[in-house]
């Protein structure tokens, strides 16, 4: 899953250190910010999720402490990582101009130095306190979003988000591992929700945004082929994820308290999905789609762990 985008209602904190003096406090939360906090928790969460999926019982306490902050300090080293590699375009995009390296409340060898830190932290942390199979996986998923994606893919083609969309996918497969130590083909199946999930979340926001990525000469899919061809991408990937939702209730991996929430959830996307594509002239679609998008997700790994403790005779007899 990509995190990129739910930066948008991040506070400027940067921008306070032309006011004040340099403190620990106004540093620590600069080098916060670096981590974007907001789409860290989203991450870890799905990661948490995949972890209770794995087991009929309660997660093993040490997979789920090491593995939840090691996840965590993965994915937020690739987060800081994107912030040095683009700090060029943010500094030119009204949605992140405000970020510490673009204000220059941050220098890029200290931003540098933390995202090492972290990424260093959470392959030693996650192979000997978690398994080896987890460190690699979280390693690669990093290094496909903070290299891959944003120094090539970003700026290569206009299906940067559907290629790169891989990386994201990946935190509940690695909560997964991180109790099993195997790839099930169940963790797959969540991997695909959030890999299918990726585009029309993310390039509702690309649509209200435009603009910016043009100035920025980034080929987001709005910029390459227009708003309304966007508009339609992101309708049918819409349509796509419901069916692709649908895929634990036929697999017998969930039951119908899963199966009436993602019906549920899905056609709400859809009618978010739908109302863009027709209502080219409401310029308030775009961020409301892209903000039920987060909840969207929420909500599903919500109701597959709702669904995975239910009473017995609820979920689906396999």
């Amino acid at each position: 899953m990509s995190r990129s985008e739910v930066t948008s209602s991040q506070e400027p904190v940067g921008a306070l250190s032309a006011d004040f003096p340099d403190t620990g406090e106004l540093d620590w939360r600069d080098y916060f910010e670096l981590t974007k906090p907001k789409v860290v928790s989203l991450i870890v969460f799905t990661a948490v999720v995949g972890m209770f999926l794995a087991t009929p019982g309660m997660v093993p306490l040490d997979a789920l402490v090491f593995g939840t902050i090691g996840i965590g300090l993965s994915a937020a080293s690739g987060a800081a990582f994107n912030h040095v590699i683009d700090q060029r375009i943010d500094a030119i995009m009204a949605r992140t101009a405000s970020r510490p390296l673009a204000t220059g409340s941050l220098d890029r060898k200290g931003a540098i130095l933390f995202a090492s830190t972290l990424t260093v932290a959470s392959v030693v942390l996650l192979w000997f306190m978690v398994n080896p199979l987890t460190a690699v996986l979280s390693f690669a998923s990093m290094v496909g979003y903070s290299v891959v994606y944003t120094v090539w893919l970003k700026r290569a083609t206009p299906q940067n988000i559907v290629i790169g969309g891989a990386a994201g996918a990946m935190p509940p497969v690695l909560g997964w591992t991180a109790v099993t130590g195997d790839i099930h083909p169940h963790a797959l199946l969540l991997f695909l929700i959030v890999f299918v999930w990726t585009p029309p979340h993310f390039w509702a926001l690309a649509i209200h945004r435009y603009r910016d990525y043009a100035r920025a000469e980034i080929p987001m899919l709005p910029v390459t082929h227009g708003l309304p061809y966007t508009r339609l991408q992101v309708l049918l990937y819409t349509a796509l994820l419901m069916i692709v939702s649908l895929l634990p209730f036929i697999t017998h991996m969930s039951g119908w308290i899963y199966l009436v929430s993602a019906v549920a959830l899905g056609i709400a996307f859809l009618a978010y999905a739908w109302r863009l594509y027709v209502r080219e002239d409401d310029e308030r679609l775009p961020m409301r789609t892209f903000a039920y998008s987060i909840w969207y997700l929420a909500g599903i790994f919500t109701a597959l762990l709702v669904d995975h403790y239910a009473l017995p005779g609820v979920a689906l007899p396999t």
